[in-house]
């Protein structure tokens, strides 16, 4: 199971909101004068609070790289070659570089030794939202934080209150990539590329949860691994992210900040 079953997923999805779209691509959906609304409402899901549970125990260095292609994909991430200037919305880190307020010298060797799969933690209180200018980042009541690229500056303020780093900044544009190492760029035709001097970050995949689609890394995770990664509503006492939180020991990242990350991990 991923969270919930997929005919209940269906029914709370907000699939009405996609109804009056016409069959339109992200690209038309998404041009400056329409973007702000569609963000807004069309994946709104009222009355839920979307988490996501990561087990350690079953993931993988191949799912953290299978979960980090499929959102890349599905995203249109391009891939520069060059650290500097990398765009990621996840990726796998060391637990030391992840969890630096949490470790100790008795930690089991496979956490110590291995990566843990990053994103953003659609933060209860994101500082994020807060220092925005143009409110190109916004929390929404579902509990996903936002990013409009369309209202974004690219003052970076956002980037500077995250206390995570998983926010990239698009130094050079995505569309002139290297074509040697984005040869089918862009890979989703029905995901708006970005352009040069705007930031981004992982949405919770908040399209596909407006089509009734679970997010993608926890597709391609579940493909791997059943129960590697669960994504549902924080809110309901019976769903399996809740029966998670109850019956294992989990991690978040930084908890001590207060912002109240949403992303959980079994260890």
């Amino acid at each position: 199971m991923m969270g919930i079953d997929r005919r209940r997923f269906l029914k709370i999805a907000g699939l009405s909101a996609m109804m009056g779209l016409g069959g339109k691509t992200a690209f038309d959906i998404l041009a400056p004068e329409k973007a702000e609304a569609f963000l807004k409402d069309a994946a709104l899901t009222e009355g839920k609070k979307w988490g996501m549970v990561v087990d350690m125990n079953r993931m993988t260095e191949e799912i953290m790289d299978r979960c980090t292609d499929a959102c890349h994909k599905v995203h249109n991430v391009p891939d520069f070659g060059d650290p500097k200037v990398e765009i990621k919305w996840i990726w796998k880190e060391t637990y030391e570089h992840s969890f630096p307020s949490q470790g100790h010298n008795y930690l089991d060797e496979k956490f110590e030794e291995g990566n843990f799969l990053l994103m953003c933690n659609h933060c209860d209180n994101p500082p994020c939202c807060r220092v925005c200018p143009t409110k190109a980042t916004w929390k929404r009541e579902d509990g996903i934080v936002m990013m409009d690229p369309h209202r974004c500056i690219g003052c970076r303020f956002c980037m500077a209150a995250c206390p995570f780093g998983v926010r990239s900044f698009n130094w050079g544009d995505p569309r002139k990539a290297p074509k040697k190492l984005n040869p089918f760029f862009p890979t989703n035709p029905d995901y708006p590329t970005r352009s040069k001097g705007v930031v981004e970050k992982c949405n919770f995949c908040a399209e596909r949860i407006a089509r009734g689609e679970y997010p993608a890394c926890v597709v391609a995770a579940n493909e791997v691994e059943e129960g590697s990664m669960v994504f549902g509503d924080l809110d309901d006492p019976g769903s399996e992210v809740r029966e998670l939180l109850r019956s294992n020991y989990v991690i978040r990242r930084k908890p001590e900040l207060g912002t109240g990350p949403n992303i959980y991990y079994i260890v």
